[in-house]
């Protein structure tokens, strides 16, 4: 038997008494009137302890306890402790855990429209990209892609950029040809690096360190403070700020029990998140900065892309683009691509 199968399923089940119990109080009289919460609120990440994830997580639930009077309470379970990103993705759509932290990668699965987050090199800066996502025409559209899809969208932050480590000196669009780079399992993002002449191998992030030290991968890309946890930089000599994708993170309620929340309790699960949000992305600049010193502490030089190549990466990838036209709409390309002042 597997156990960590057996243990997420009881988890899972747990989490359902856990709702069961926390809504069952409910008075009818009047419309919806506050639960009496016996047990906290699961919220679910796939993401280690130490990531903006997991700030974005705490200072939401900090926040819930603080406007409620400690009345309403949510248990953060990280590290996909109760569930892989599928997994999680499903149960919080069938309402059996009520609030998800995840970055939008995975959800192109679920919600085939996520795949406008996957345009690479559409932003030089990431207040360019936070700016595109806070347009309150686009934000809506994807509000109501979530909701679709049995979701309540409460906010989106980010680890900043995804960016690239190697140990060849990217200086041309030459320089990225063969390199064997790991990437996540994303058709988008395998398309982007193979259109740089680079050849993508994705691979799961527990094997990256190891590929990269056995040579199995010449290069990988991830958020920095990603690269820093799992102490990649160690088996680079360069970190190349490729800013090819805004690594984006959204938090987010299932449709279903949001609305049998009582509107005092919608105020303030959103009041929260918005708070969250800000905290997050503030964060995020921090943390990305105090990690780039920790790997240029350690010796991995830095490198920034001139003007002219990052434009030429553009051009490359410009059959993609239109197969992201495809795959979610003009529209919706146009209002993320477009707003960025």
């Amino acid at each position: 038997m597997d156990v960590r199968k057996l243990r997420a399923g009881l988890t899972a089940a747990a989490c359902m008494i856990v709702l069961t119990l926390s809504l069952c109080a409910c008075s009818s009289e009047g419309g919806k009137k506050e639960s009496v919460q016996n047990y906290a609120w699961p919220l679910g990440t796939s993401s280690p302890e130490d990531t903006v994830t997991q700030v974005f997580a705490e200072k939401f639930v900090e926040e819930v306890s603080r406007l409620s009077d400690g009345k309403m309470q949510i248990s953060i379970y990280p590290n996909s402790t109760i569930g892989n990103d599928r997994e999680l993705l499903e149960s919080c759509k069938e309402g059996d855990i009520p609030f998800v932290v995840q970055n939008t990668a995975p959800q192109v699965s679920f919600m085939p429209e996520m795949a406008v987050f996957d345009v690479p090199a559409a932003f030089k800066t990431i207040e360019e990209a936070r700016k595109a996502v806070d347009n309150p025409e686009f934000y809506e559209k994807i509000e109501g892609i979530y909701e679709e899809n049995g979701y309540h969208l409460l906010g989106m932050a980010d680890q900043g950029f995804r960016v690239m480590t190697t140990n060849k000196k990217i200086t041309a669009i030459a320089d990225f040809k063969g390199q064997k780079i790991r990437t996540m399992e994303n058709a988008n993002h395998l398309a982007f690096w193979q259109l740089l002449g680079a050849n993508p191998t994705p691979m799961a992030f527990s094997e990256v360190y190891i590929g990269l030290q056995q040579n199995t991968i010449d290069a990988e890309e991830n958020p920095v403070e990603v690269i820093v946890s799992g102490k990649l930089y160690e088996q680079q000599d360069y970190v190349v700020d490729t800013n090819h994708l805004p690594h984006y993170i959204s938090l987010f309620i299932s449709e279903e029990f949001f609305g049998e929340m009582s509107a005092k309790q919608q105020k303030v699960i959103t009041q929260a998140a918005a708070t969250a949000t800000s905290y997050a992305r503030e964060q995020a600049d921090i943390r990305v900065e105090d990690r780039m010193d920790i790997m240029e502490e350690s010796g991995t030089e830095v490198i920034e892309l001139s003007d002219d190549l990052y434009e030429k990466m553009r051009e490359l990838c410009e059959p993609l683009y239109q197969d992201i036209r495809e795959q979610v709409g003009d529209e919706l390309v146009d209002l993320y691509t477009t707003n960025k002042q």
